[in-house]
């Protein structure tokens, strides 16, 4: 068990170390915080955190780090995230209040306000529309065989693909396709009208035109139920290198393959604020043991009727857990609310 004051030298190892890279020993943290102890009763305390496997020695005689334990009994003993200056406030608003009022725009002014303000890799998970419906089916003849597939939901998310065929449709032939789409999925939510647009793909008298658009069809529904990442801040990876023990090659293709860090994301525990955190070995089964991940949760106004999606930032596990904190809740807060506006949503 350890005890007040040994939560507060793990407290000042962890700013120390994360505020110098070096291994903090007991006179520094005399020197530094006012414990108002010696040297010698802050070595003591430091003994019995080394054997809660708190914090460890880098090097023999040296002072000491946090490990994953430690930094997890940190973040967990938080009385309070260090509050973000009005100067940052700012710099989020205006970032995300720019031009445009699309869901993907915004989405990624969100990440990269997010890694301009921490350098740490930012992360937001797209609304899973899969509670939507679909609202109308459009087909643009353009000629030459060839069609625009225009899907729209009835949270606002629009999907347009481009079919190509050996011969040129006919208005009538478009004005046929249009009506055949629309009776299966318009009015339909995006899993029924996938299903239904299945059904019709496996039936013995569909022809080769219909096909083909029922499989884009289909595969833009599938699409509408996927979850999805936005990132920004990969390069700042390269630029902490020093801080992973080992290669940082598998959060680099975490980054590139989406599914692993969307996995994690989704399996994080909030806190009552919204507010997770899965740090080093905990990210073990994900590959990631090198990382850590901190998130917020945002709500998505009628994008999504289940309201779960998340604000993160992944990072080496030595970092600011207060600041970055901070950051993906004032981020998420901001985000919820441009979401929650009737015209964004529409």
């Amino acid at each position: 068990m350890v005890s007040e004051r040994g939560l507060q030298v793990l407290r000042a190892i962890v700013e120390d170390y994360v505020e110098t890279r070096e291994p903090v020993g007991s006179k520094t943290i005399v020197d530094r915080h006012a414990f108002g102890v010696s040297a010698a009763t802050i070595r003591n305390d430091m003994a019995l955190l080394e054997d809660e496997e708190l914090i460890a020695a880098p090097h023999t005689s040296s002072g000491r780090v946090p490990t994953d334990k430690g930094y997890r009994v940190f973040v967990d003993h938080l009385a309070e995230l260090r509050p973000l200056s009005q100067a940052q406030r700012s710099a989020i608003a205006d970032f995300l209040d720019g031009p445009g009022d699309d869901l993907d725009d915004v989405l990624v002014r969100t990440v990269r306000a997010l890694t301009r303000l921490t350098g740490q890799v930012a992360l937001v998970q797209y609304p899973s529309f899969a509670r939507a419906s679909v609202s109308h089916v459009e087909l643009v003849a353009l000629g030459g065989g060839r069609l625009v597939v225009i899907l729209v939901t009835d949270t606002g998310r629009v999907s347009q693909r481009m079919a190509a065929f050996r011969a040129d449709l006919s208005e009538t032939d478009a004005a046929r396709l249009r009506t055949h789409l629309a009776t299966l999925v318009t009015g339909r939510g995006v899993r029924e009208g996938a299903q239904r647009v299945a059904d019709a793909l496996a039936a013995p008298d569909v022809d080769a035109t219909t096909a083909a658009l029922l499989r884009i069809v289909g595969e833009e529904l599938e699409e509408f139920r996927q979850d999805r990442l936005v990132m920004a801040g990969a390069a700042n990876l390269a630029r902490r290198e020093e801080d992973f023990r080992g290669s940082i090659y598998p959060l680099l293709e975490a980054i590139e393959e989406q599914v692993t860090l969307l996995r994690l994301m989704s399996e994080m525990v909030a806190d009552e604020h919204g507010l997770s955190a899965s740090i080093g070995r905990e990210n073990a089964a994900f590959g990631l043991a090198e990382a850590s991940v901190v998130a917020s949760d945002y709500t998505p106004g009628e994008y999504d009727a289940a309201g779960i999606a998340r604000v993160g930032l992944l990072g080496p596990t030595r970092m600011d857990y207060p600041t970055n904190l901070a950051a993906v809740r004032a981020v998420a807060r901001y985000l919820s609310r441009l979401l929650e506006d009737d015209e964004l949503a529409r």
